[in-house]
């Protein structure tokens, strides 16, 4: 088995619109991928459960991820507590990741930062052998933190230029979320905007800048991250 990256986000969707094109690209580069949807979008203006768990499948039939894992917590309401916790736990001692991805620690979406602080606590205990599960402690290598609706400036951006298109084709596998159609009985959302798909590419273009690419996809860490070795820098 490859090093795993593992996805942790608050809402199916959340992965392959702020990190799909790392995904794709670390995964094109030998890494084993494992999503994992915190809730099954039950509050989602647009579709409900069961829709957006189909969406998820055809979107990982694109990715074909090692796993992917709906966990079906309540969606706005989900908490930091012992149950979840150990529940994050077991599957990150279970996955061993190289590398975790979650949500933005401040967004638009009070889901995102609540899902954030919970998996960077989580990967720290996860660490804390007097923690018993039935897999042995572990603690990921790095932990960073999408860049969502809102700006933060990026601590590292990833060149996803040549897997842009196919992170297209990610997130239109979630169409109900999307795009409306002719007698669509779901009403119009922040998602569905004519501006919407602009404004993500104008941020792909924008981290892209960055480090002199056509598009990128950045993330924070709250970290320090070490410098390649000289003359990489």
């Amino acid at each position: 088995m490859g090093r795993i990256v593992m996805a942790i986000m608050a809402h199916p969707d959340d992965a392959e619109l702020s990190c799909g094109g790392t995904l794709l690209r670390w995964q094109a580069e030998g890494a084993e991928i494992v999503l994992v949807d915190l809730t099954a979008g039950q509050l989602g203006t647009r579709g409900n459960a069961a829709l957006r768990y189909k969406e998820a499948q055809a979107a990982a039939r694109i990715l074909r991820p090692l796993a992917r894992l709906c966990l079906g917590w309540e969606d706005g309401f989900f908490a930091d507590t012992p149950a979840t916790q150990r529940e994050l736990i077991r599957l990150l001692r279970q996955y061993r990741p190289h590398i975790v991805l979650t949500n933005a620690l401040h967004d638009r979406h009070p889901d995102h930062g609540r899902a954030a602080r919970l998996v960077e606590k989580a990967a720290f205990l996860s660490g804390l052998r007097r923690i018993s599960t039935e897999y042995p402690p572990f603690r990921p290598q790095k932990l960073l933190f999408a860049i969502q609706d809102r700006w933060q400036t990026p601590s590292l951006v990833v060149d996803i230029t040549p897997f842009w298109e196919k992170k297209l084709e990610l997130i239109a596998a979630y169409s109900s979320q999307f795009f409306v159609k002719p007698n669509d009985p779901d009403p119009p959302s922040y998602l569905t905007r004519s501006t919407f798909f602009p404004h993500l590419e104008a941020r792909a273009r924008e981290m892209g800048h960055f480090i002199g690419v056509p598009f990128g996809e950045g993330f924070v860490s709250r970290a320090p991250l070490a410098a390649p070795p000289f003359p990489y820098l």
